[in-house]
């Protein structure tokens, strides 16, 4: 089918729309306006979102999505035959449009299988003839925000421009969820906590020290006697015993002990959040917690964290931002960050009154 390059989608007309969310819980968030916009497009149709099961617990708190469906791959869904069965159970839904957030040629092959007549996205990873609407990507938009990398394809298919504002507000049920799994581990459920999420999915060049990350948990627990939840996947379990361990305080280990739903209940109880750049420092913005992001490899300016009182601290290393997984010489830009830095952010955010305070 030749590509509709001169049009956008026809959201208004729109009854039953998929979407394919990103993968990862970070993306996920920055992608929180781009489906505002598609909903305001949209108000008539009843919008699915296809994710990976990890993310799936977050969509619970987005208004702007009436469904969700799982791609489980690995699992049911993996290689070929799962892909054909994934297509068959869209075929089934009868969507007549998809919107690719995610930018893998899967996507747009999948959807293709599914004989979705109208699928639009970027035209990347060699998936333009497999879409309706392929939307070209320019340098511009890669130097800016990813906010407004998924929120400008959005405007580009017709999407009105709603802001790049986020602020999830936690579930009813957040509370109760949030004291079983503190009093499950030993705390009491009373405050106040600072997290913690030393790891980080893309590799170790993101992460601060854990005797840093000790340091400034100790201290903040001996002048502001907050007790420090250390937060990540089952991956990030290491380097997270690895902070407790250089602590003098004792500290609630909830790395890879939790749901995904769990561990923003516990998130959204937090006076205080201090990450690397990573998913969980997307959504403690998000929640608007009071944020430190700590930022070595990556471009603040392209995956900062959203919120009013977040504040991130990098270097600006003359190597940085390298991207790279690893560090291939000095490791200068966390070097450089030291704990009295971040100790110093932490209690400026500690002595402003909560968020409903005087």
């Amino acid at each position: 089918m030749t590509p509709i390059r001169d049009r956008g989608i026809p959201f208004h007309t729109l009854e039953r729309l998929l979407v394919r969310g990103t993968n990862w819980i970070g993306d996920v968030v920055m992608t929180l306006p781009a489906l505002r916009a598609i909903r305001r497009s949209a108000p008539r149709a009843r919008i699915t979102i296809l994710v990976k099961p990890w993310v799936a617990d977050l969509f619970d708190l987005c208004p702007d999505v009436d469904d969700v469906m799982i791609y489980e791959s690995p699992g049911i869904h993996e290689g070929l035959t799962g892909k054909w069965n994934l297509a068959r159970s869209l075929r089934e839904k009868d969507f007549q449009a998809a919107i690719l957030l995610q930018n893998a040629f899967e996507a747009a092959f999948i959807t293709l299988l599914a004989g979705i007549p109208l699928r639009a996205g970027y035209g990347t990873d060699g998936r333009s003839l497999l879409l309706t609407h392929p939307v070209k990507r320019g340098k511009a938009i890669l130097a800016r925000h990813q906010i407004h990398y998924y929120l400008e394809m959005v405007k580009t298919l017709g999407g009105p421009d709603t802001g790049t504002d986020i602020r999830l507000l936690p579930g009813k049920d957040y509370p109760a969820a949030a004291e079983k799994v503190l009093r499950t581990h030993g705390s009491s459920g009373e405050g106040p906590f600072l997290g913690i999420a030393p790891g980080a999915t893309y590799g170790p060049a993101k992460m601060w020290f854990a005797d840093r990350f000790a340091r400034v948990s100790d201290r903040l627990a001996d002048e502001f006697g907050v007790k420090t939840v250390l937060f990540g996947s089952p991956a990030d379990r290491p380097i997270a015993e690895a902070v407790a361990r250089e602590g003098r305080h004792p500290m609630i280990n909830l790395a890879g002990s939790t749901s995904l739903k769990e561990a923003m209940a516990v998130i959204s109880r937090c006076r205080l959040f201090l990450s690397n750049d990573s998913g969980l420092m997307h959504l403690a913005g998000a929640f608007g917690i009071p944020l430190i992001a700590v930022f070595g490899s990556t471009n603040p300016r392209t995956t900062s964290p959203v919120g009013e009182k977040s504040v991130v601290i990098t270097k600006n290393a003359s190597c940085s931002p390298c991207l790279k997984k690893t560090c291939p010489t000095d490791f200068r830009c966390m070097e450089e960050i030291t704990a009295e830095d971040v100790y110093g952010a932490a209690a400026r955010l500690l002595s402003e009154p909560k968020e409903g305070e005087a």
